[in-house]
């Protein structure tokens, strides 16, 4: 974001950003725990992000979506 006035000269400009820094972070995931605050996810194995990208395309998404990398590469290891 730029700004005139006198902090338009010289190149300098004004920037922010809305996540805040690590203690930041820290301090809300911290918070968030103590009070149990979670989120709502939908747990999809690898084999299904196809599909969930077709569902997204379609606004038939509820939740997040997370990729249960972990168990999707246990499983392939297993099969093989």
């Amino acid at each position: 974001m730029e700004v005139g006035g006198p902090f338009g000269s010289g190149g300098k400009m004004i920037a922010g950003s809305g996540i805040g820094g690590m203690k930041e972070t820290q301090e809300m995931i911290d918070f968030a725990g103590e009070h149990n605050i979670t989120a709502e996810i939908e747990l999809i194995g690898a084999d299904y992000v196809n599909e969930a990208m077709e569902r997204l395309a379609k606004a038939d998404v509820r939740y997040r979506f997370v990729i249960d990398v972990g168990n999707t590469l246990w499983r392939i290891h297993v099969n093989n």
